[in-house]
């Protein structure tokens, strides 16, 4: 498995488990508002990152 592999595998885990953190507090009305927000844009981050990273791993067609 190549670094880069690695590294999108935590990103993956780690969008995953946010996904996962934000669903639970979405459910709560007494939630952290700017917390939720930070979360939220944390995991759009990721998301980006991860993508970026696919596209590292994808070699370049010839058109």
């Amino acid at each position: 498995m190549t670094r880069i592999q690695k590294r999108l595998c935590q990103l993956k885990k780690e969008h995953q488990e946010l996904d996962l953190m934000i669903h639970d507090l979405s459910a709560n009305p007494y939630t952290d508002q700017l917390r939720l927000r930070r979360m939220k844009l944390r995991k759009l981050r990721l998301k980006d990152e991860i993508k970026m990273l696919q596209d590292q791993l994808i070699p370049d067609m010839d058109a």
